[in-house]
């Protein structure tokens, strides 16, 4: 599976309004691992670029003029992209961009979802936390992920560190699905063991009060702490 983690930066906030875009980010993910391949690029805007934009992102006009303007980018940025899924943290804001951009150009090309899909990870990150605060730093502190280099926004580097918060809200279900795989493959391999009739008999020993009090805290705890209620919580209230 081919992922591609994408971020941009603006002149401001809505293309309707005339602004465009002047940096894209992109990093590859194939079958969960980072490849090292990305796809980088400053672009010209022909215009300015808002204040609290800049405050953002802290890219000039200035520093923009001798960049190429996105027709001469598109080719490239299209094949790079092309059939992946899109990994976008607040996609309606880039895909909106994009599209604006593509329609703009003298190409085919109209729309993103021509050669792409798109995961949005704003949106998986409310379901998964709901009534949190689901930003990127946000992300970035309750997954553990390093983003001490993020004093201002930036393309590829906030795509770099999205591609880290991907995994690592993901791994979950990865690492549930190659437990289920090893443990199957176990199974084959493992050869039918016959008891000792004979054998004695196992020793049962039970748990005194004071573990019973801890172990039933520690449910709490978890069932506190889930999305979902513990299922040993209602196993023993059964």
């Amino acid at each position: 599976m081919r992922q591609v983690v994408l971020d941009t930066e603006t002149t401001g906030l809505d293309p309707s309004q005339g602004h465009r875009i002047i940096e894209i980010g992109c990093v590859e993910i194939e079958n969960r691992r980072l490849t090292g391949n990305h796809y980088h690029c400053y672009l010209n805007p022909d215009r300015d670029i808002d204040a609290a934009a800049i405050e953002v992102h802290g890219i000039t006009r200035q520093s923009l003029a001798d960049k190429p303007r996105f027709p001469q980018v598109e080719a490239e940025f299209l094949k790079f992209i092309d059939g992946a899924e899109l990994i976008i943290h607040n996609a309606p804001f880039d895909i909106g961009f994009l599209d604006s951009e593509l329609k703009k150009t003298a190409s085919d090309a109209t729309s993103m979802s021509s050669y792409c899909s798109v995961l949005d990870t704003l949106v998986l990150a409310r379901q998964m936390h709901p009534g949190q605060r689901n930003n990127l730093d946000a992300l970035c502190k309750r997954y553990e992920v390093d983003n001490t280099q993020r004093q201002l926004h930036g393309a590829l580097l906030d795509a770099e560190i999205l591609a880290d918060v991907y995994i690592m809200m993901t791994s979950g279900q990865t690492s549930l699905a190659l437990v289920e795989e090893a443990t199957e493959i176990s199974h084959r391999q493992q050869k039918a063991r016959k008891f000792d009739p004979n054998r004695a008999p196992l020793s049962v020993i039970a748990a005194n009060p004071d573990e019973l009090v801890a172990h039933k805290a520690r449910l709490q705890e978890i069932d506190s702490g889930s999305t979902e209620r513990c299922l040993w919580l209602g196993l023993e209230s059964e």
